[in-house]
């Protein structure tokens, strides 16, 4: 296949772009910068309120940009909402039939956060859209380059882990993650995903213990109160502003963080035939271990 790819400098987007390229597909990937070339990428100039030639001549476009730390509805709206129209129109424009949206289970409560509400809401567009569809939603995301998950790693190889209540949650590596939204992007299989590792659920001391084997330490586990995570997050949106960069930690984060249940729904999940989870939590935290020592971004265990 041709395939169009929004985010393809990001996290989950790199690897999809491996991934895409590893299988025989060409991409086409939208970056507002020049990147280095790659092997079967051709790198479009523009961005999501101007995707340019992105779509032109795709078998099909896969939307994963998106926003998703931000201190104001605008701001997600901006990045999720008006940015998914944007390229739903240039898919429309350029005669692609097939369409794979990365959305999120915070779409499942769009009253919750900012985030979910803005996609939910990019979810009705797709829905709208009369294009040949499919929606994934991924839950927590780990892997190889992710420096999302990475301020974990590090505080648990330092020897703590802060719990954040006693929610329960899906995981899915970012290299099964892309091997769905390829096997989407080929099929004609339409609705709503939302997909993990295979596993029931996590919790987050079960996700303590997993980073400590991987980083070979068994950390502390200290549950931070809900309460003490809003003040978290309002000390660091304060410390953002005055210091003029993005918050790490916002309110809206804070309310998904403390939600109790971000499991993947079994019933929403893809056929077998089309896609199964190939890797396990310990397996997929080592390689995310040894990709962040190896680049610098984790300490070497202590003997």
């Amino acid at each position: 296949m041709i395939v169009a790819v929004t985010g393809g400098t990001g996290f989950v987007g790199g690897h999809l772009l491996a991934a895409a390229t590893a299988h025989g597909h060409t991409v086409r990937a939208l970056a507002r910068r020049p990147q280095p070339p790659l092997p079967k990428v051709e790198w479009i100039t523009g961005d999501l309120a101007n995707p340019g030639a992105l779509c032109d001549g795709a078998d099909a476009v896969i939307h994963i940009a998106g926003t998703i730390t931000a201190t104001s509805r605008a701001e997600f709206d901006a990045g999720n909402v008006a940015g998914t129209a944007s390229i739903i129109a240039a898919t429309r424009a350029a005669g692609v039939r097939r369409f794979v949206h990365v959305s999120s289970l915070a779409a499942r409560e769009p009253g919750l956060s900012d985030y979910g509400a803005s996609k939910a809401a990019a979810e009705a567009l797709v829905a709208a859209s009369g294009l040949d569809w499919a929606i994934v939603r991924p839950p927590g995301v780990y892997g190889p380059g992710d420096r999302e998950t990475l301020p974990v790693f590090q505080m648990v190889a330092r020897g703590i882990a802060v719990l954040p209540g006693d929610g329960r949650f899906s995981l899915i590596e970012v290299g099964d993650l892309s091997a769905a939204l390829l096997a989407l992007a080929a099929s004609d299989a339409g609705g709503i995903a939302e997909i993990d590792d295979g596993h029931e659920a996590y919790s987050h001391a079960d996700l303590a213990r997993a980073i400590g084997m991987a980083v070979g330490r068994f950390p502390i586990r200290l549950r931070l109160p809900l309460a003490v995570l809003r003040a978290t997050a309002t000390i660091e949106t304060t410390l953002a502003r005055i210091q003029k960069r993005g918050p790490r930690m916002t309110h809206d984060r804070a309310r998904y963080l403390a939600h109790p249940d971000w499991v993947a729904a079994t019933a929403r999940g893809l056929p077998a035939t089309l896609w199964q989870p190939k890797v396990p939590l310990a397996e997929g935290l080592a390689r995310a271990v040894a990709w962040y020592r190896a680049n610098g971004w984790l300490a070497a265990a202590r003997l």
